[in-house]
């Protein structure tokens, strides 16, 4: 049997984390089922787990005077996909993360942590540059979720640390697209999800992301193949969209992405991009 831990207050968490190198357990979405012993057996853990849903300081979301949008380690997936507040990308993906129950008690922080190439919520957050605000008794650091998740099921979060939470700057868009297969709608896990974002000023593409989830060992996204519209008319985009695919494609694990799954997220790029040199209003694309 593990020891489990509660603390009250984040400052108590860290010190515990420090000592004792206690796993951060909250909605245990991920981590009950890695856990699981078999039916009517408990769940055993390599190290002492520390339940952190009392963590006040970890919850919440706001905006701050600069737009920032701040969204708490422990901030659920309902509470996201219900705040007109966060960013499209990322309230969607909350939104097809599982049957209702699930959202309402997996966090945002769990998911990042798990670090699982076909999590719902680091894909969006990678293409918004989305920044992990961690922290230690000794304090605090930060860094891109792109970054910190280094490949599948692995991260550059130390045993002394506890990810506090999500801070995304605001971004110009006109035009987005989010997309998501799976093989039901409830407890779906992702076969493929792909977000883009398309900022369009008199008639010249001023921004270009696109990401893709369960595509490798993380989310992939190429800030090279972004380059190749940026700055161009958007009345060029069929002029350039085939080299666009083709340098995205690349980027694809073939072992993680079957031919057709590839050829999937092509089309749906192409076809986005299209729409958009066709003189498609802004707006939101699905």
């Amino acid at each position: 049997m593990s020891t489990c831990y509660i603390p009250e207050n984040l400052t108590e968490a860290l010190e515990i984390r420090k000592k004792t190198h206690a796993i951060p357990l909250a909605g245990g979405t991920d981590l009950m089922v890695q856990a699981k012993n078999g039916i009517g057996v408990n769940p055993s853990f390599p190290s002492p787990v520390m339940i952190i849903t009392n963590l006040k300081e970890l919850r919440g979301i706001r905006v701050e005077d600069d737009g920032t949008l701040v969204i708490g380690a422990l901030a659920t997936s309902s509470e996201i996909a219900h705040d007109e507040r966060v960013f499209f990308h990322i309230r969607k993906a909350a939104s097809q993360m599982g049957a209702v129950s699930l959202r309402n008690t997996a966090t945002i922080g769990g998911n990042i942590a798990n670090a699982s190439p076909k999590g719902d919520l680091p894909q969006p957050l990678i293409l918004l540059d989305a920044d992990l605000v961690l922290s230690s008794i000794d304090g605090e650091r930060t860094v891109k979720v792109d970054d910190f998740i280094t490949g599948a099921k692995k991260t550059l979060l130390r045993d002394d640390e506890i990810i506090k939470e999500i801070r995304v700057s605001p971004v110009k868009a006109t035009h987005y697209f989010y997309h998501k297969i799976g093989t039901r709608k409830a407890n779906a896990i992702s076969k493929l999800s792909l977000s883009v974002l398309v900022d369009v000023e008199d008639g010249i593409i001023k921004d270009f992301r696109a990401s893709s989830g369960a595509s490798g060992d993380k989310v992939k996204r190429s800030r090279d193949a972004e380059m190749i519209l940026i700055g161009r008319p958007v009345a060029e985009i069929p002029s350039y969209v085939d080299e666009f695919t083709n340098a995205w494609n690349r980027i694809l694990s073939p072992h993680a992405m079957p031919e057709y799954r590839r050829e999937s997220t092509k089309r749906m790029l192409k076809d986005f991009l299209l729409k958009i040199a066709e003189g498609a209003e802004p707006g939101i694309y699905e």
